[in-house]
């Protein structure tokens, strides 16, 4: 696989590359705080990863298996002007503190970011969360919160402008005013994360996935992802950048040769059809 990345390259991630999807190990002792180090080394992995067209999906996930990550680094509040000159993310609008940088250069990355969640995350490490594609938690292990409004303060990393599009206002003012700590099957109902499945099995749903995304023909997944994106701002707005992207992937060859193929293996006859997807995937 080409690629630019060094996978050795950081002190706080262990990042490992198989077949188009980044596992990015987050390694942070002694609880995975979201201080300067991880930041950078988060950064500097992003912007690795930002022109790097031969991986597909980032998978994160935990060393420690209490704590995803615990939250932002609390000391900042002593010395807020060292963590405002952090240089994250320069690309990014520099009226936002670096964390949200960093947040919206995740979340912006081409490729689809899904997480592993067994452990806690509260405050930046919820956020960090929230500007990912998808989440899966651990039944088990996993909770979130966001408890900033009982320290004095509110979410300064991107929680009160993410939250509203997974769970809705409501839930968000709970979730910020509440400051309580989310449990995964909870997080499951409201939407905070996609599933919530016991622990022995996390690493499965999510490595599965991971692979049936990074096997999608080259530009699906993301112009998937644009189609989706656009339609926040309207439907009409989400419908014509639909139709846009379509014709791009309809002159793709793989378009018309898998088309084919589903065909010649009984697509539009009643016994394929009864198993479309299994038929798909044996095709792919």
């Amino acid at each position: 696989m080409k690629t630019g990345i060094m996978t050795d390259a950081y002190s706080t991630l262990k990042v490992s590359l198989t077949s188009g999807v980044a596992h990015v190990v987050i390694d942070n002792p002694p609880i995975n705080l979201l201080d300067a180090a991880l930041m950078t080394d988060l950064d500097r992995f992003a912007d690795a990863m930002s022109g790097d067209h031969d991986i597909r999906v980032i998978v994160f996930d935990s060393a420690d298996p209490d704590f995803f990550v615990a939250h932002g680094d609390m000391t900042t509040a002593d010395d807020p002007a060292t963590f405002v000159a952090l240089p994250i993310a320069p690309e990014q609008d520099q009226s936002l503190n670096p964390m949200m940088r960093l947040h919206e250069r995740i979340r912006s990355l081409p490729q689809i970011t899904i997480a592993k969640l067994r452990g806690l995350a509260r405050g930046g490490g919820a956020e960090l969360l929230s500007a990912m594609d998808m989440r899966f938690a651990s039944l088990e292990r996993a909770g979130m919160a966001q408890m900033e409004c009982r320290l004095g303060i509110i979410p300064g990393a991107g929680g009160t402008a993410y939250l509203p599009g997974l769970v809705g206002r409501a839930r968000t003012l709970e979730i910020i005013l509440g400051g309580q700590l989310i449990d995964a099957a909870t997080a499951e109902r409201i939407g905070w994360v996609n599933r919530a499945v016991p622990d022995t099995e996390l690493d499965h749903v999510v490595d599965t996935l991971a692979a049936r995304i990074a096997a999608l023909p080259p530009g699906v997944a993301r112009a998937a992802t644009e189609a989706v994106d656009a339609a926040v701002e309207s439907t009409t707005h989400g419908l014509r950048k639909a139709n846009e992207l379509l014709g791009g992937l309809f002159s793709e060859p793989a378009a018309a040769r898998l088309a084919e193929a589903a065909l010649a293996a009984g697509a539009h006859t009643r016994d394929g059809e009864r198993h479309l997807e299994a038929l798909v995937d044996d095709i792919t």
